[in-house]
């Protein structure tokens, strides 16, 4: 009696054992084979169809309880080899067997009923959508309408996150039960099938699909364009509402097992994810020798990837996922890549441009629009850019014309940011290659206003673009006394005969015979300088009024004041129509009418200087024009 009572005495677990099965083993087991049976769908027509969860909450939170008290019979009853409960274990075990299965059927249902109210993109959705119809309904159509309208709005709202929440619960406690019961892989089955095919639909319905790189490779631009901004849509709804959410419910639901749910959601959002974030290595391998315009696009699809890259790190943060987030890194490298290669085109494409276009009449090339045209856009994506040549560094210098070694300082480089100084570079190339197109320039003043005109050109883009922030006002400033200079230049080689036959005082009284001559002089330099300058053109309205105004005030008010004083001096009015060949007011109509050529159709120019060559004696002044 002694021995058996100290037996006893040591093993505290048999006592707590049979003191636990002596008081309540045989009433948890009957209560729970009771709740069990009755939901048992192969025992109860009943149970077939009818949802435990949606028929009575507080009958289902019982089931729980009790599934959960039979489990724990179960280790107790399995943690003791004794006879008299091998019985009471045999029982236990079939009526759990019984009750996951009602539990996964449960689970089954939650899921597939709620489905919409599971579903963030569609929940998202249809917020947004009611919140935007009431507002406008309400702005528009009447500013008095019942607070009851807004606020049925607001009840549907509040409505959808209820429903939406409830389900969660109900789900996070059955997945809890059968994970805990040691049922974890029939949940996880269950809800990897139902959400990944979520997922999959969403992907779908986001005209997202599975591509490979020798299918975009073989697309036309507009087809891959189309596709590219699709894309761009779809990968913000897909990283913030899809996944997102999903990931959200995964750790609600799946709260009970890091493992389970860390496996679940790399099964679930796998597919969906390569397919969304291995389109851009796609686009990257296909546009990368494509035309400058297209890196655009590219550039799109960097500054949304790489907004959205916290949020992405945050949601695939698991070691299962850890693939995603390498294509992500990987696509966001294969662009950028792409961004270099395509802008190192882009430089190679000025350096070998051949075109003679408006070289002839001094006007702006066509490479020079081009270029800023592409330049000014690329400034807007500064931010991504500046990332991208965060360690670029200008090649080596090659000869280049004296007057543009100033902007290419090597102590300013030091100091410039990577891109500005790339930009700067760019322009600075395509200063250099339109300084060699002047050697087709048939006169040297004509090469100095071609210069200026593109150089011109290339300030007012900038001013009118964000290359200002970029390049900076030193960098303008410069580059302004620079054009400045070819205007100087142009008007000495172009103008300065003109000037210098005029005498310094013109009211200073002379022989006929010198004044006559000044007259010959002015008269032979102005008609070949104008004849010349004719066919020259200042694009641009304000800078042709600029130049213009600058050569009238060299020549016009001297020459005013000669004739002024002079024209009686020459002799008669015979004498004078032979000698004085210009009025004041012809040489402002003509000086008014230079550098119109090639910008209107019927241009004056030719016809005026048609009619320096049969001057008469009452010359008839061209049209004036601005």
């Amino acid at each position: 009696m002694t021995s058996s009572n100290h037996s006893e005495s040591s093993d505290p677990s048999s006592s707590t054992a049979m003191r636990f099965s002596e008081s309540s083993i045989d009433q948890c087991i009957e209560d729970a084979r009771a709740l069990i049976l009755k939901w048992n769908p192969e025992t109860s027509s009943y149970a077939q169809i009818t949802s435990l969860f949606y028929d009575d909450k507080s009958e289902a939170m019982h089931y729980i309880k009790c599934v959960n008290q039979l489990h724990k019979v179960m280790h107790l009853l399995h943690s003791h080899q004794n006879p008299i409960f091998s019985e009471k274990l045999s029982l236990a075990t079939k009526l759990m067997h019984m009750a996951m299965k009602r539990l996964q059927k449960e689970f089954y249902q939650i899921l597939s009923i709620n489905r919409a109210f599971l579903d963030p993109e569609s929940l998202s959705t249809v917020s947004r959508s009611s919140v935007s119809s009431t507002t406008s309904d309400f702005d528009v159509e009447d500013a008095t309408a019942p607070e009851d309208d807004v606020r049925t709005a607001g009840d549907s709202i509040s409505e959808l996150e209820q429903v939406s929440s409830l389900a969660t619960k109900d789900l996070g406690s059955i997945a809890k039960c059968m994970i805990s019961c040691g049922y974890g892989r029939e949940c996880l089955k269950v809800y990897t099938v139902i959400r990944k095919s979520i997922i999959d639909e969403a992907i779908y319905r986001l005209n997202l699909e599975k591509l490979k790189t020798s299918h975009v490779n073989k697309m036309d631009w507009q087809v891959l364009d189309l596709k590219i901004k699709m894309w761009l849509e779809a990968v913000k709804v897909a990283v913030r509402t899809l996944f997102n959410g999903e990931r959200k419910l995964c750790d609600d639901v799946l709260a009970a097992s890091d493992s389970i749910r860390e496996s679940c959601f790399a099964d679930i959002s796998g597919d969906g994810a390569t397919i969304l974030f291995s389109f851009p290595q796609h686009v990257a391998s296909r546009i990368k020798n494509s035309p400058p315009d297209k890196m655009f696009r590219v550039l799109d699809m960097l500054i949304v990837l790489t907004s959205l890259l916290p949020e992405i790190q945050s949601i695939f943060s698991f070691s299962s996922t850890s693939e995603i987030l390498n294509q992500v890194h990987n696509s966001l490298l294969r662009l950028s890549e792409s961004v270099r290669t395509m802008l190192s085109d882009f430089e190679s494409t000025i350096q070998k441009d051949t075109s003679k276009s408006s070289v002839k009449s001094g006007g702006i090339h066509p490479l020079t629009i081009q270029a800023m045209g592409f330049l000014s856009i690329l400034s807007d994506y500064s931010n991504v850019l500046s990332e991208i040549f965060s360690e670029w560094s200008p090649p080596p210098k090659s000869p280049v014309p004296e007057y543009l070694l100033e902007s290419q300082d090597s102590d300013e480089a030091s100091t410039t940011p990577s891109f500005s100084a790339r930009i700067s570079w760019l322009i600075f190339v395509l200063l250099c290659k339109l300084d060699s197109k002047t050697k087709h320039c048939k006169d040297a003043s004509l090469s100095y206003l071609f210069l200026a005109n593109n150089l011109q050109h290339v300030i007012i883009t900038t001013r009118n673009s964000n290359l200002q922030y970029v390049l900076g006002d030193e960098w303008i400033r410069k580059h302004e006394t620079k054009m400045k200079g070819f205007v100087s230049k142009y008007e000495k080689l172009g103008w300065g005969e003109v000037i210098s036959c005029l005498p310094r005082n013109p009211k200073a009284a002379m022989p006929a015979e010198e004044a006559r001559a000044i007259f010959r002089k002015f008269n032979f330099h102005f008609e070949e300088a104008y004849r010349k300058q004719n066919s020259f053109a200042v694009p641009d309205r304000k800078f042709r009024e600029e130049i213009r105004g600058s050569i009238a005030r060299k020549i016009v008010p001297v020459y005013e004041e000669f004739y002024e004083r002079h024209r009686t001096t020459v002799g008669s009015v015979r004498e004078m129509a032979m000698y004085v060949t210009f009025h004041p007011d012809d040489v402002k109509g003509y000086l008014a009418n230079l550098f119109f050529a090639g910008i209107k159709s019927g241009s004056v120019a030719t016809s005026s200087s048609s009619s320096l060559s049969s001057r008469t004696s009452s010359p008839q002044r061209p049209q004036q024009r601005n």
